[in-house]
């Protein structure tokens, strides 16, 4: 049987918190691009050449993903680049690879 720390369950901002990443992160295509940034900070055409669809769709997301707080974002020049804004998110997006994906 596994042990389970009940303090989560207590702390009301936190389940808030993890509701809205997980309900956010659990649209295909974001889960691809929150998978394609990682820990990385990459341009949003780079993005949109790694997970293959257009850059109105990948925009789309990406503001969804910024508005729940996962992604943060900079803008150099003429490019914007994102990057996950979240230690917790990151750490997530590790074992949800390390469950799922075959190596």
């Amino acid at each position: 049987m596994t042990e389970f720390d009940d303090s989560l369950i207590n702390r009301d901002a936190d389940i808030e918190q993890a509701a809205r990443c997980l309900k956010a992160m659990s649209h295909p295509l974001r889960l691809k691009i929150l998978c394609t940034l990682g820990s990385k900070s990459i341009s949003v055409q780079e993005i949109v050449e790694q997970v293959g669809t257009s850059q109105s769709n990948i925009s789309q997301h990406l503001a969804i993903l910024r508005d729940k707080g996962i992604l943060a974002c900079k803008k150099e020049a003429n490019r914007v680049y994102y990057r996950v804004d979240d230690a917790r998110t990151l750490k997530l997006i590790g074992m949800m690879k390390e469950v799922f994906c075959s190596c």
